[in-house]
């Protein structure tokens, strides 16, 4: 998965196609700044669920931290 992935941003794929609705308005949240309890109130979300979005967003991107997703949005006109 993590190769088919690495090729489609290599093809320069936008994340959408990568990621499910949902995960990308997570990504559009944490570019905001938003903490996991500020995003799981406003997708009316867990905090666990939110962490586990979060960890997808991270793993499908190949990207090491909030920070990185944050640029990554940014970079790829998500926000």
């Amino acid at each position: 998965m993590r190769e088919a992935v690495i090729a489609a941003l290599a093809a320069g794929a936008p994340a959408p196609d990568l990621l499910t609705p949902r995960e990308t308005e997570v990504l559009r949240l944490i570019s905001a700044g938003a903490t996991n309890r500020e995003i799981a109130a406003r997708l009316y979300l867990s905090e666990g669920t939110v962490r586990n979005h979060i960890s997808r967003v991270l793993s499908r991107l190949g990207l090491r931290d909030r920070t990185q997703a944050a640029l990554y949005a940014r970079d790829n006109a998500l926000i």
